[in-house]
This record gives structure tokens, C-alpha cells and sequence, in this order.
């Protein structure tokens, strides 16, 4: 049973229409296919290697909601996280420094829920301390041979970073000259410098003997840094999730094709070693995929991801680089309900009554109502849906004595709480329903 607060903070999550962060597996259907696969590339990153997966899908087939899911179990095993959503103007591919920089603001640990570089970097020279008090040469009460000597272990862990990222060891180095001197703002300085961060004051950067800011070159030196540090402060991987990159399709045509060649960069890089201890995995829509605005357009990408999907989706192959999503049956959407209902139950007012007003024919009826709205695209159907069962019918139901949701409710959908998707796929019931562009 989840804790009051974690179920909350699902319900929540819900009832706004988006899909939460935590306790995925509760509402998860579906995945039982790919999980031994993802077990298998988190084992494989642990080792020491460096895993790519793509995940298609059409829209509401799950793809965000696998992400987080595969996010919440690497955090499990202690790894570090961070979902960065691709954007035409705030997170473009073709400059891998935003990426970079977004990576670090979202970074999640099961301890930190976001901005979790902080802890990762203290985390480090934490484990520097404690490796030089297993020497024994050490006593903690020693507090200034203590720092000398992890001074020195720090130098010498720095020598394989200092190699691949030298800018991003003079940071680490300047950070712990900072802390070590409780120099508070000259610390916070660097490590938003670290994270690629722009506009750091030019004396912070003097003190530390930083030059510049991070970019689209140094932000690749940055997280292979990034990863040395984690794997030495006991992180076994790091689990980072592009998501919606079929945004590639809507710019301009040579943008695209240097957000496309940066893909095709990560993936090289990957497949070559540059990276382990990283699970890199994006989402993206078919059209992405198939289409000519995107990844076929640049044809050494579109060999990369290549995967025949000729065959029965029965038989694809959870460990091919690019796994599709079949998106919700109508089945599917019933038992995802059910389980929203079950977990809404604990921890309410009033349970026994939950269950008999929004019982398994009520979740089926209104799962069908909504989809019927959708023109039955079940696909489309699953956010919406579960937002009306949250906060229009059991919200209602746990609030006031008196409501029925078969007497009192009448399902609606109003254009404004519906996305754009969502609004196209609406069935035309009239003629008036048609909206001609005159």
C-alpha cells in the first residue's frame, strides 16, 4: 500500500491531466512485455555500459508514462535521472548545451525529486572522505588531514575526468575551495556555471579559472564528467529520456537537420563507449520515425533506427533500438480506471461507498462515454478520461453524501480542457458540429 502522501500525489497529478512522476507501477498496463528487456539494459549500463532505446508511439499510447515508469525503477536501484522534453525555442536538439542545461536542472535522485546536482557533487566528495578514512591513516576527528588527504584522492579521480573535461574538473575543484572557505556565493556560482548555467559572474569564473559558458561540444565533456562523478559516489547509472523529439518536424528545415545530426551524434557516441554508465532513451511519434520531416530525412539516422514492424506487433522485439507502443485497447482503459478507483479508495472518507457508486460497470460505462467523445480513438482517450473519473466523479462522490454520478453526472467535454489532439478527435454528431474554415 502506498503512503498517503505518494497517493496524493498520484491522484493529483491525475485529477490536473497530466501523468505523475512517482509510484507508476500502481497504474502501470501493459508493460510486462517490455520490463525483462529494461531490466536487462539496466543490468548491462550497470557493468559499465552505455545503452540507446527509442520509443515510438501515437499520441496517449503511453510513451511518457513508460519513461517515467523506466525513471522510477532506475531511481529504485539508486540511479540518477532526468527527463528533458525537446522544445522548438526553450530545448532545442541542435544545441546540445540546452539539453545539457535542462538535463541538470531536471536531474532527479530517489532522495532528490529534482535539481539533484547539488547532492550528486556533495555526494562525491563525501565518498572522497570516506575512501580516505578506510585507508586508516585518518581519524574523522582530524578534520584538516582529512581534507588534505581527500584534496589529494580528489586530484587523482579528477586526472581520468581532467582528460575528457578539464573545464568541468576546475569547477569540481573550485566548488570545494568554496565550500572549504564558506564562501557560500562563490560556491552556488560555480555549480550554476557546472550545470551550463549562462550569465555566472566573471569573478566567480576568475576564481575558479573558468572561461566562457558551456557549449554545444563541452556539454557532451560535461556529462561524461558528470557520469564519473556519479558512478564514484555510488550511482550506478544515469537514465536521461528525450522526450517528444518529433517537435524536430516543426522547424525550420536546416535547423532540423542539425537536430537530427545531433541525435545521430548521441547515438555514435553511445554505441562507441564515450559514455558509460548512461541509459539514453527518446519518444517520439511514428511520423517521426517514417515520416520525411524526420528521421528519414538524414539517411545514416534512419539506418541506426531502422526495426521492421512489418510483423505481428505480438512479436516485436522489446530489445530492438526502437519499440513501439500499440497504444490503449478499450479493455486496457477499463483496467487502468480501475486501478485510479482502487488507488483513490485508500485513504478516503468514505471507501465502501466509493467502491458501489464508481464500481467496475460505472468506470466501464464512462470509459466508454469518453471514447465515444473521441470519435473511439481509445488512444487519444486515456488523460481525459482519467482526469473525469478523478476530479468530476469520485472527487464528488468522496466530498458530497448525497451524489450519484448515474443521477447527477452527465459527462462533457468542453474544447478548452481538451488538447489540441484531443479536440480534432472529437466525432461530428451534427452539422453543426462541422466547423468549416470559409
Amino acid at each position: 500500500m502506498l503512503s498517503p502522501q505518494r497517493r496524493n500525489d498520484i491522484v493529483d497529478a491525475l485529477r490536473r491531466g497530466t501523468v505523475p512522476t512517482r509510484g507508476l507501477d500502481c497504474l502501470a498496463v501493459g508493460l510486462e512485455r517490455f520490463e525483462p528487456a529494461i531490466l536487462e539494459n539496466l543490468d548491462a549500463v550497470e557493468r559499465g555500459s552505455s545503452v540507446f532505446k527509442a520509443i515510438r508511439g501515437e499520441y496517449g499510447s503511453g510513451k511518457t508514462f513508460l519513461a517515467r515508469w523506466m525513471q522510477e525503477r532506475a531511481r529504485s536501484r539508486g540511479w540518477a535521472t532526468a527527463e528533458v522534453p525537446i522544445s522548438e525555442t526553450e530545448t532545442p536538439l541542435h544545441r546540445l548545451e540546452t539539453v545539457y542545461r535542462r538535463m541538470m536542472e531536471r536531474l532527479a535522485t530517489a532522495e532528490t525529486a529534482e535539481g539533484a546536482l547539488r547532492s550528486v557533487v556533495d555526494g562525491w566528495f563525501y565518498a572522497l572522505e570516506q575512501d580516505v578514512l578506510a585507508e586508516g591513516q585518518v581519524q574523522e576527528s582530524q578534520t584538516d588531514l582529512l581534507m588534505e588527504r581527500s584534496a589529494s584522492l580528489m586530484e587523482s579521480r579528477l586526472a581520468d575526468i581532467h582528460r575528457m573535461a578539464p573545464a568541468f574538473a576546475a569547477a569540481l575543484r573550485g566548488y570545494r575551495q568554496a565550500v572549504a572557505g564558506s564562501d557560500t556565493a562563490g560556491a552556488e556560482g560555480i555549480l550554476a556555471w557546472l550545470a551550463g548555467q549562462p550569465n555566472v559572474g566573471a569573478s566567480v569564473k576568475r576564481v575558479a579559472g573558468l572561461r566562457g559558458e558551456v557549449d554545444h561540444f563541452g556539454a557532451l565533456c560535461f556529462l561524461q564528467g558528470l557520469l564519473v562523478a556519479l558512478r564514484d559516489s555510488g550511482r550506478p547509472g544515469l537514465l536521461v529520456v528525450l522526450d517528444e523529439v518529433e517537435t524536430l518536424q516543426r522547424v525550420r528545415g536546416d535547423v532540423r537537420d542539425r537536430g537530427l545530426n545531433s541525435l545521430r551524434q548521441l547515438i555514435d557516441d553511445v554505441d562507441s563507449g564515450r559514455f558509460p554508465g548512461l541509459y539514453l532513451v527518446v519518444t517520439g511519434t511514428p511520423s517521426f520515425f517514417d515520416g520525411p520531416q524526420g528521421v528519414q530525412r538524414l539517411p545514416p539516422l534512419a539506418q541506426r533506427l531502422h526495426v521492421d514492424f512489418a510483423t505481428d506487433a505480438r512479436f516485436d522485439n522489446p530489445r530492438a533500438v526502437q519499440v513501439r507502443l500499440p497504444g490503449f485497447s478499450q479493455g486496457a482503459l477499463e483496467e487502468v480506471g480501475n486501478k485510479v478507483r482502487d488507488l483513490y479508495v485508500e485513504h478516503s472518507r468514505s471507501p465502501e461507498r466509493l467502491r458501489r457508486m464508481a464500481d467496475d460497470a460505472y468506470v466501464s460505462a464512462l470509459a466508454c462515454a469518453v471514447t465515444g467523445e473521441l470519435g473511439g480513438r481509445v488512444g487519444v482517450a486515456p488523460r481525459i478520461f482519467l482526469k473525469k473519473l478523478v476530479a468530476d466523479v469520485l472527487d464528488r462522490i468522496d466530498q458530497f453524501p448525497e451524489f450519484d454520478p448515474r443521477v447527477h453526472y452527465k459527462l462533457t467535454l468542453a474544447d478548452a480542457e481538451l488538447t489540441l489532439m484531443e479536440r480534432n478527435a472529437r466525432a461530428a454528431t451534427t452539422p453543426d458540429d462541422v466547423e468549416l474554415d470559409l
